[in-house]
């Protein structure tokens, strides 16, 4: 619409899709009415105590009593670069296993802060063993080890049990995305002796994308206080740097947002408030459920869709002894068009499932299962609504099978 002003475009009025695919997911009602909030200063003391509640609630999501565990503000992938530029020095090894896309994307971006890193790569659909990461420990003596827990490209989880008690026998330093897999799956942070942990918002937690959660060790803190650097604008005479080589990030720089969010409160940059309104409130909703009985939902309702996809007769991708509870991996059958099912599940339905990438782009599809949308009534609108285009293609599947088989996997689950 042209105006005297310029031109401008109708208000905003998305339309009401289901979001079943790897992430972003439709996000809880409730996570949405907090970011409604009128903002507020970044030193109000309410302010400062919605901080500390936030960093208490996901010391509890993160199953940690790690002091540090703050907010990033930015997307999942701002905590993952933000805990890597910080621990990794120039010239230092790191080891990234890989099983899927992100474990490229832990490489690329430990190489860009200047490390020698070392990687390998198992098939994709499968999970890297515990004696393979140990070897190549042994072999190469990284300082870091960095691994995906959930890589939602291939839907596998990997196994992180044993790996902090090999970490700690070779002092390496152990950092673990789980941004797809936290609260849908299991996850210690203490138990499993991780040293670093980043996630986002935007899969089981139930929100939007936009902020990421992170908790270090005190080892991991130590590594970033010994490159402690204060901005000139605001240091004072008693502040103390570190004697290792500065952070070569500012706004990711782990050691100043360590200060802000400390008693000091010393400036770094301005709280993304509505965004720190967000990340409480999807903290909150999934202890008030329970961590134990949310990660049983995820169960259940992940289980239900394997089921119902079984059942209709396609197959699942991957092995399913490691498959993530909140997100499945099916195989496009052949002679079908994924893309063109995957419009049409779009505009007929307002139903979104994901492809994947790289060696499976076009070959399977990702249905997830994550945060609100892990219910009954989800799973069954999108086993329906697949069957239906998949029949109108002339696809020979069973009709029928996968509702019923769904809804007895999901009553079993009870």
């Amino acid at each position: 619409m042209k105006t005297d002003k310029g031109t401008v475009f109708e208000r905003l009025s998305p339309p009401p899709r289901l979001l079943m695919g790897p992430g972003p997911i439709t996000a809880y009602p409730r996570v949405l009415q907090a970011m409604s909030h009128q903002l507020i200063g970044q030193y109000d003391p309410a302010m400062t105590e919605y901080m500390n509640q936030t960093m208490a609630l996901y010391r509890q999501i993160f199953k940690t009593d790690n002091s540090a565990t703050l907010l990033v503000d930015g997307t999942a992938r701002a905590g993952i670069e933000a805990v890597l530029v910080s621990l990794i020095e120039p010239g230092d090894t790191v080891l990234v296993p890989i099983f899927g896309r992100f474990g490229h994307l832990l490489a690329e971006i430990a190489e860009r802060a200047g490390a020698h890193v070392v990687s390998f790569e198992v098939e994709w659909g499968t999970v890297v063993p515990d004696s393979m990461i140990e070897n190549a420990i042994i072999q190469h003596r990284p300082k870091l080890l960095a691994l995906v827990q959930g890589d939602t490209s291939t839907t596998m989880l990997q196994p992180l049990e044993n790996i902090g008690e090999i970490c700690q026998k070779h002092g390496v330093l152990f950092y673990s995305d789980a941004t797809a897999s936290i609260v849908g799956n299991e996850f210690e942070t203490d138990a499993w002796q991780l040293d670093a942990v980043s996630v986002g918002l935007q899969k089981c937690l139930g929100g939007p994308s936009g902020s990421a959660p992170v908790t270090l060790s005190e080892q991991a803190v130590a590594h970033i206080r010994a490159r402690k650097h204060i901005e000139a604008g605001i240091r004072v005479d008693s502040h103390e740097f570190g004697q290792a080589s500065r952070i070569r990030s500012n706004y990711f720089d782990l050691g100043m947002i360590l200060d802000y969010w400390g008693e000091e409160r010393l400036n770094h940059h301005t709280e993304a408030t509505s965004m720190l309104f967000a990340a409480r409130e999807c903290a909150q909703l999934n202890l008030e459920e329970g961590l134990d009985a949310v990660i049983a939902r995820h169960r259940r309702a992940g289980q239900a869709m394997a089921s119902g996809l079984t059942a209709m007769g396609l197959a699942l991708f991957g092995d399913q002894n490691h498959k993530m509870h909140n997100v499945v991996g099916v195989v496009i059958p052949p002679n079908v068009n994924g893309e063109a099912i995957r419009s049409a599940m779009l505009q007929q339905f307002n139903i979104e499932i994901g492809t994947s990438f790289g060696p499976l782009h076009g070959k399977i599809w990702r249905i997830g299962t994550m945060g609100y949308n892990a219910r009954l009534d989800t799973v069954l609108s999108t086993l329906l609504a697949l069957e239906a285009l998949l029949l109108q293609a002339g696809v020979p599947i069973k009709s029928g099978a996968a509702y019923q088989c769904a809804l007895a996997t999901y009553n079993e689950g009870a």
